[in-house]
């Protein structure tokens, strides 16, 4: 254990990049788990990412508005083909979405095949580089946050219907997978929702954010102490918090809405 690997220097600003990206996909998540499509944003944030690898094979600038672009637009475009299949096939919606994960995660590995740096990237697209995030990504997260959160409040995103549902969980996975990853981008957004399932209203969302920040303060800490990478040991952190939540209060009542 290493108290002085904890520097806040670089703890903070992972921190309020994780408190970004909670922002976003807590309440997304409690939506996504309602709808009964969970593996929506692995599809979606694989997608992203297929278009980040994409945009380094033509040989775009590292973490340019061009890559931006070309991720923001592959992930539109996957939430497009999401939002026919589910008129068209509502009922297989789920395999739907995991066949196109596949489809992403596989076209990425192609694209990386012939690149001497592939498995460099298919790692940081997966675990993420929060410790490692700078001013101005934390900037361009925060605009992006708060874009989504005034279109959730305001309803903009369900007058749009199935295909606004879609863009928005699109741009906020966009938004966050090249910063915390895939991984973290999926627990991020069903572990809370999933271990509030037994609430509803705002106490169902609260609970969510407490959840959610406990678990990035503790897996961040965790990670400096023993050195260990940050995206996995949040993953467990936040998991295991929302485990010992869920013993803790079995028969929580439902709020009102």
């Amino acid at each position: 254990m290493n108290w002085s690997a904890i520097d806040l220097g670089i703890l903070l600003p992972a921190l309020v990049a994780g408190l970004l990206v909670l922002a976003t996909h807590v309440p997304l998540g409690m939506q996504v788990l309602d709808r009964g499509i969970v593996f929506i944003d692995l599809a979606i944030a694989q997608i992203a990412g297929l278009g980040v690898i994409a945009a380094d094979a033509l040989g775009l600038p590292e973490h340019g508005l061009a890559v931006q672009a070309a991720a923001v637009c592959a992930a539109l475009l996957g939430a497009a083909l999401l939002t026919w299949t589910e008129r068209r096939a509502e009922r297989h919606q789920e395999a739907l979405i995991g066949v196109l994960f596949v489809l992403a995660a596989s076209g990425g590995i192609l694209l990386l095949a012939g690149n001497p740096r592939g498995g460099e990237h298919l790692k940081d697209l997966l675990v993420g580089q929060i410790l490692w995030v700078g001013t101005p990504q934390l900037l361009s997260l925060a605009a992006v946050t708060a874009v989504l959160l005034v279109a959730l409040a305001l309803g903009w995103v369900q007058r749009l219907g199935r295909f606004g549902f879609y863009a928005a969980f699109a741009v906020a996975v966009t938004a966050s997978v090249q910063l915390v990853g895939v991984y973290l981008v999926f627990t991020s957004l069903i572990v809370p929702a999933l271990a509030t399932v037994k609430r509803r209203g705002r106490g169902r969302i609260a609970i969510g954010y407490a959840l959610g920040t406990a678990g990035y303060v503790t897996g961040l800490l965790l990670s400096a102490l023993f050195d260990l990478p940050s995206g996995a040991v949040i993953v467990w952190s936040l998991s295991s918090i929302a485990l010992l939540l869920s013993l803790l209060l079995p028969g929580t009542a439902r709020d009102p809405a």
